[in-house]
């Protein structure tokens, strides 16, 4: 339980920084992906900003304990273990997620495959810092 504790906070640790840091990158170099935010969907008071920013621990406790549940099942350098729990996580979870939004939200292809891009990312950053420090 330990491990899988520590390599979350440490993964959490990692994808909040890099999250909060390409947010700024992707606001300079697609600013019209982001006009789509002024959707009245998405319209928030900031009363749960604290929520969106808790979400790289939350996931990567999440995938620290799936990590750890079936890590004997992906072989081979970290790296390739990384990219391949990633893709694993991505077609089993985040696709239909992906799909359900799309059918169910008035947001837009773009959007939606900005928000799978960027869970496979992550999923992949994790998966190569799990695989380093829970091999």
């Amino acid at each position: 339980m330990k491990k899988i504790f520590v390599s979350g906070l440490i993964a959490g640790c990692i994808l909040f920084v890099l999250s909060y840091g390409s947010l700024f990158l992707a606001v300079k170099f697609f600013p019209s992906l982001f006009t789509e935010y002024f959707n009245p969907l998405f319209n928030s008071d900031g009363s749960r900003d604290v929520l969106f920013y808790m979400h790289a621990f939350i996931f990567s406790f999440a995938l620290s304990w799936f990590w750890d549940r079936f890590k004997s099942l992906f072989k081979g350098v970290f790296i390739l273990r990384g990219i391949e729990f990633g893709l694993v996580y991505s077609f089993i979870a985040l696709l239909p997620v992906m799909w359900i939004s799309f059918s169910a939200l008035d947001i837009t292809v773009a959007m939606v495959a900005s928000w799978f891009a960027y869970g496979l990312a992550q999923a992949i950053i994790a998966g190569m810092v799990f695989a380093k420090i829970n091999p």
